[in-house]
């Protein structure tokens, strides 16, 4: 009984810093343990990690924020319609996979815009990668920055852009010091704490509503109330009463819900601080294993995050539609001082009247807090709210790590080695390594105080610049031989500047701003990287068409990346 006492005496706030100062410890000591002494360790922990390792560090670095607290929000405020996050994110790295990772792993360079400055043998291209690169990882460094202010605001109760700074000082210690060596280790850590941190109030929830430990399971049973209804057809009802559209069903069209997961999905397979993971393995065939693993590693919290947003969404209808807002548990007053609930009581009744209808709502609640007070909803235990919190922070953090390094890497390695001071010594590229790094944590900082919209969506426009500038390029150069710089250059430039002039228009009102009726085809800007991608494409063909043949030496490298070396060793 004392002991439960004492647990229960705790308070979410400390459990909070025992947790994450726990976890943060553990990152910060692995950073320290695992510094690199060498450029080969900073950018690509020295290629010699084991597939597991790197299969666990890519499923962190690729589950981000966005994958961890956004994603089961939009769903749970989207329903069908946020099922296209589900989709393309998967699906792309599934491509990643298979098509791209054994090729670049056996072409054997340590950045994208490496790859393409070998490949398109220009400086010009080498120049757009940089480019490209930057503004696709800046992108989604915002996103990953507002995750940790959001998380730190809520948890240790204080200013969001306060909760920005602490996150950007542990960033910046362990991804400056460790590089990519430091951070492939640290991921490791993260991803145990996130899937741990994701599962166990899942787990607990769907026991709680259903009586079934598996949410995979649960969110598609009967609840455990004996009425013999299913939660969906439950969720389905709540949503109709208050005005929205059914749950279940989605108010995309066909058309658009394709453009979205086609981006996201060869966006995944042009992110570069995905790619440049595969770099980190000994041997081409490790790089198929631990792309193998990552999925499986992923689809753990994947599969989950349809029933978490099910669950938190029931759980938050039933707990203010239309009660006192005097009655309101103390969790609903705490997130009230971040920003991220706010109530208007409009007709003065003293209740919550939280409805589909704009002008009656009452109720406006940020997409991303969902699955963070998702536990507090549920009334679990104190440490299990904690728990969320630490796992938020690790996918926010492990993301941001992996970003900045494609950031620091590309104006140390791409730019000031390969084009500025080729004879920079190896020390020199090293300072000029972190010196980037503690640049971009500034910069990324800026953009979380100041965030384009919520997290996912900031992070869907990643994605969606991936798909227009890299994912071209990069197919071309691995699986034509004929493809060559001029059409490869022309292709990524108009294929990120039409990107970024519709998301410029559609969704931040530039050049004369643009309503959702006059969306070009009727696809959003989430979607709009699919349309853009196949713009690139079409321009580098053409453009190759009148232009010179790549020299002879480039034609043969292009078949040799294709040609299985030995027992899959990759060729040095």
């Amino acid at each position: 009984m004392m002991h439960s006492f004492f647990l229960s005496g705790i308070g979410v706030q400390n459990w909070t810093y025992i947790i994450v100062g726990l976890t943060f410890t553990l990152y910060i000591g692995i950073s320290i343990w695992a510094r690199a002494g060498s450029t080969k360790e900073f950018y690509v922990a020295g290629g010699g990690v084991s597939p597991l390792a790197n299969g666990m560090a890519t499923a962190a670095d690729w589950m981000s924020a966005a994958s961890f607290i956004s994603m089961a929000g939009i769903i749970s405020f989207a329903g069908y319609d946020g099922a296209v996050y589900l989709m393309g994110w998967t699906g792309g790295y599934v491509l990643l996979a298979l098509l791209l990772a054994p090729y670049l792993r056996k072409f054997g360079k340590f950045t994208v815009p490496d790859f393409i400055g070998d490949r398109y043998y220009s400086n010009t291209a080498r120049s757009v990668g940089v480019f490209c690169a930057l503004i696709v990882s800046f992108t989604y460094v915002a996103g990953q920055m507002r995750g940790v202010g959001l998380v730190f605001s809520r948890f240790l109760e204080v200013d969001i852009n306060t909760g920005v700074i602490i996150g950007m000082i542990i960033v910046l210690f362990y991804a400056v010091l460790g590089g990519m060596k430091g951070i492939t280790y640290t991921q490791v850590a993260q991803y145990c704490v996130l899937v741990f941190a994701f599962m166990v109030p899942a787990i607990f929830i769907s026991i709680q509503m259903t009586g079934n430990p598996i949410p995979q399971l649960g969110f598609g049973s009967q609840l455990a109330d004996g009425s013999g209804t299913y939660l969906l057809d439950k969720l389905d009802g709540l949503s109709t009463e208050l005005g929205f559209a059914e749950y279940t069903e989605g108010t995309k069209s066909l058309t658009d819900i394709f453009a979205i997961t086609l981006a996201l999905m060869v966006g995944t397979a042009g992110l570069p601080h995905v790619i440049v993971r595969f770099f980190t393995v000994k041997k081409v065939k490790d790089a198929r294993k631990s792309a193998g693993l990552a999925l499986l590693l992923i689809a753990i919290l994947y599969t989950a995050a349809p029933a978490v947003s099910v669950f938190a969404r029931t759980n938050l209808i039933e707990t203010v539609s239309n009660k006192p807002y005097s009655s309101m548990p103390e969790w609903f007053t705490k997130w009230e001082t971040t920003g991220l609930i706010t109530f208007t009581d409009k007709n003065n009744d003293g209740n919550i009247q939280y409805l589909a209808d704009k002008d009656k709502n009452e109720l406006v609640v940020d997409n991303d807090i969902m699955v963070l007070a998702n536990p507090e909803i549920a009334n679990l235990p104190d440490w299990v709210i904690a728990l969320v919190a630490a796992g938020a922070l690790a996918a926010a953090l492990s993301t941001a790590a992996g970003l900045l390094l494609v950031i620091s890497a590309s104006v140390s390695h791409d730019l000031i080695k390969k084009m500025i001071k080729p004879d920079i010594s190896e020390k020199g590229e090293l300072i000029a390594a972190r010196l980037a790094a503690v640049a971009a944590v500034c910069v990324a900082g800026y953009f979380g105080v100041n965030p384009p919209g919520f997290v996912a969506a900031t992070v869907a426009l990643a994605f969606g610049l991936a798909a227009a500038s890299f994912f071209p390029a990069i197919i071309l150069g691995i699986f034509y031989k004929k493809m060559n710089k001029e059409g490869a250059i022309a292709g990524m430039v108009v294929g990120i500047l039409s990107m970024l002039f519709y998301m410029l228009k559609f969704k931040f009102g530039w050049f004369g701003g643009g309503t959702k009726a006059e969306w070009w085809f009727g696809i959003s800007p989430e979607g709009f990287g699919s349309i853009a991608m196949v713009i690139n494409f079409i321009v580098s063909v053409v453009i190759m068409k009148f232009t010179p043949e790549p020299p002879e030496y480039v034609q043969e490298i292009v078949e040799n990346i294709r040609i299985p070396s030995g027992a899959g060793e990759a060729t040095h």
